[in-house]
């Protein structure tokens, strides 16, 4: 009878312990795909953000747009931000972290430029914003290499 619990102990441990790899497997997947979303939002943020903000020198339009653009990101930022990763991808969020940091002193820069009726598209290419999202594109790839 004791032989019998203690190989339905172990066999039930087994289990569990494979449970637990299995929900780490899942949870590098799903954070492998919102790191993938969040770097596609980001890439398509970089190749609008440089045009509107040419537009918006001249177009109240574009301006709103422009600021309605920033401001998303900027919740997209701190949202991604917030993500809980796996314990083997923490470094690599804690890098796309200090990433977006630099982007987001970019957005609030060029927010207060709006703001004072400053708008010169120079001041974005003046900012760390394009070069840390390409960063955090190549962190991104490496986080796609855990999920695989």
């Amino acid at each position: 009878m004791k032989k019998w619990l203690v190989i339905l102990s172990a066999g039930a441990f087994l289990l569990l312990g494979g449970c637990s790899s299995l929900d780490d497997v899942n949870s590098t997947l799903t954070y492998a795909n919102e790191a993938t979303d969040y770097v596609n939002e980001a890439s398509d943020f970089a190749k609008e953000v440089p045009s509107l903000a040419e537009q918006a020198v001249s177009d109240q339009q574009a301006a709103e747009e422009l600021e309605k653009k920033l401001k998303e990101m900027k919740k997209d930022i701190e949202s991604f931000n917030e993500l809980q990763p796996p314990d083997m991808a923490a470094e690599l969020h804690q890098q796309i972290i200090d990433q977006n940091n630099k982007v987001i002193e970019g957005i609030d820069l060029y927010l207060d430029n709006i703001k004072d009726g400053k708008l010169d598209p120079r001041i974005l290419e003046n900012t760390e914003i394009f070069q840390s999202i390409q960063e955090i594109t190549s962190i991104i790839d490496q986080i796609k290499k855990l999920g695989q």
